[in-house]
């Protein structure tokens, strides 16, 4: 006869094992307890309201919009020697003129948001004389490859006292130029060389003067002014939308569902089907083997 095997008490269970393997592995969260105050949220901070910078610079001719480029060409890191400071959107490196940079990571984001619809005004100098109807499709909008263009302002204006450019642009002594003055709220890709050629008046220079309220105004090529970073109001967050009303709230009661209408006592029983196509067999509530139950015997009658 097998003699039965001793059972293990859980509470009496020896902790030799764990001696043996060594001490037990702390859980996530006790190894976040035990981690260095130092090294909790390593993330970087955003800097505080008295640290916050802004910087107009005047962007030169052919300076590439970036701090670092592998072939040797001019960079921002030429003009900008503040660390932490960066670009609160791109200008081309053939296009001149206002660039905004900061340290503040939120209004980096708030300057470049499309949402926000931050005016940007260009003086461009094209060639030949718009006539009023090609202005007007520029105020109206045109179809370029990647959709229609938003309503944007278009005028002629006389030439600006602006610096001369080095090289200087390519004239043609049959063909004349002029200066126009383009407010666009969007930043598509070299929006606004591509909204003239569509017009027919190819771009030959492209100075942005403003971009909101800062302006080009005593600035230089190459020459950058600080100024106090704005305050920036609270984004509005959207309304929260509410599910659907229930059924019964609806209909004005009290939120509990209403009762199932009773089955009528008239209807017939569900039958089941049989596998054989024969009578259906009786329903079995029990849940065992059906069996068919046997008619009672009767005596004869005498």
């Amino acid at each position: 006869m097998k003699s039965a095997r001793p059972r293990l008490s859980l509470s009496a269970r020896p902790d030799t094992e764990h001696k043996a393997n060594g001490p037990a592995t702390a859980r996530p969260s006790q190894r976040r307890e035990a981690q260095p105050p130092g090294r909790v949220n390593e993330r970087k901070r955003a800097p505080v309201p008295t640290d916050r910078k802004l910087l107009l610079l005047n962007k030169p001719y052919m300076v590439l919009c970036q701090f670092t480029d592998e072939g040797g060409r001019e960079t921002l890191k030429d003009y900008i020697r503040e660390p932490g400071i960066y670009a609160a959107g791109r200008l081309d490196r053939d296009s001149e003129g206002l660039l905004l940079l900061t340290n503040d990571g939120k209004l980096q984001a708030r300057l470049t948001q499309p949402g926000e619809k931050t005016p940007k005004t260009y003086w461009v100098q094209v060639e030949g004389i718009p006539s009023e109807e090609k202005l007007a499709a520029l105020r109206a909008g045109v179809e370029l490859n990647d959709g229609m263009t938003l309503p944007a302002g278009a005028r002629i204006m006389d030439d600006p006292a602006v610096w001369p450019r080095n090289p200087p642009i390519r004239e043609r002594r049959e063909i004349p130029t002029c200066w126009l003055e383009i407010t666009i709220v969007e930043g598509r890709n070299r929006q606004v060389r591509r909204m003239t050629a569509h017009i027919g008046h190819p771009t030959l220079r492209l100075i942005r003067y403003a971009i909101g309220e800062w302006t080009l105004e005593g600035l230089a090529p190459g020459e950058s002014r600080a100024l106090p970073a704005p305050d920036l109001a609270p984004v509005p967050r959207p309304a929260a939308t509410q599910g659907k009303p229930r059924a019964s709230a609806a209909a004005g009661g009290t939120g509990r569902s209403a009762p199932r209408a009773a089955r009528p006592t008239d209807q017939e029983p569900r039958q089941g089907r049989d596998r054989r196509g024969a009578d259906p067999r009786p329903a079995n509530r029990s849940g065992g083997r059906t069996t068919t139950r046997r008619p009672a015997r009767t005596k004869p009658s005498e």
